[in-house]
């Protein structure tokens, strides 16, 4: 859905690539070409940076160096976040689990020992994913994030997309487990939302696939000969100089 007209936004429209949810089949096919290529090339799998380049790259956009907030990958103004995770058979998943990233209530908030108040660490966990989603908002609008679950020995992927939005904190309650990882749940639905783990401060969230994903195949291609690749682009030992 477009944003609604208002007599008091005018002049601040965002520009859309395209509807949120609506991968178009051009798109599709770039993801496509480029993880031929890095097949082809010899790579057995893809990196998180990897797919950030391949995403950027399909949509004709720019892979930050480094994220701004939540924002990898941005495009005349608007951002995704872009997440890769592995699966068994991508196309017949309907949840996954993504780590969003760390988020560390001790340096954060101060919180010494997370499990004294579960439901306050939960909350600070809660405020520093959302700190960085308006950090990138500061700059970017529309901010989206961007999933794709792969598996490279069936050569399927499914892709799919969500508007990133800030979590209400209230609607969320928290659990301890006996591993001492903690878990957040709706609180009307009870349904298991996130997982923060003490020991490296990794937040993890989990997603339902929604109907719009975008589910492909490519052919694996055969790997470029090293030495006719060499003789290709006209290598020789002059391109090499000892200091």
């Amino acid at each position: 859905m477009q944003r609604p007209r208002l007599r008091d936004n005018k002049g601040k429209e965002p520009f859309e690539l395209y509807p949120l949810g609506q991968i178009p089949d051009n798109i599709i096919y770039e993801i496509g070409k480029w993880m031929t290529y890095h097949f082809a090339v010899g790579k057995s799998d893809i990196t998180g940076e990897d797919w950030g380049d391949i995403f950027a790259k399909s949509i004709g956009g720019e892979h930050l160096g480094k994220p701004l907030g939540l924002a990898d990958v941005v495009f005349e103004g608007m951002a995704w976040s872009v997440k890769s995770i592995k699966q068994p058979n991508p196309h017949k998943a309907t949840n996954i689990r993504v780590i969003s990233g760390r988020c560390s209530p001790d340096y954060s908030y101060g919180i010494m020992n997370p499990h004294e108040d579960v439901e306050g660490t939960g909350t600070a966990v809660l405020a520093i994913y959302n700190e960085r989603i308006n950090i990138a908002k500061e700059t970017f609008e529309p901010l989206r994030t961007s999933i794709l679950v792969r598996n490279f020995n069936s050569m399927e992927f499914l892709l799919f997309e969500h508007e990133t939005a800030r979590y209400n904190t209230k609607d969320f309650i928290w659990r301890a487990k006996e591993n001492g990882n903690i878990e957040g749940f709706d609180l009307l639905s009870n349904k298991h939302k996130f997982t923060w783990q003490p020991h490296g401060s990794q937040f993890t969230i989990l997603y339902e696939i929604p109907p719009s994903a975008r589910r492909f195949k490519i052919r694996r291609p055969p790997v470029l000969d090293f030495e006719e690749t060499m003789a290709q682009i006209g290598f020789d030992s002059s391109w090499v100089t000892i200091l």
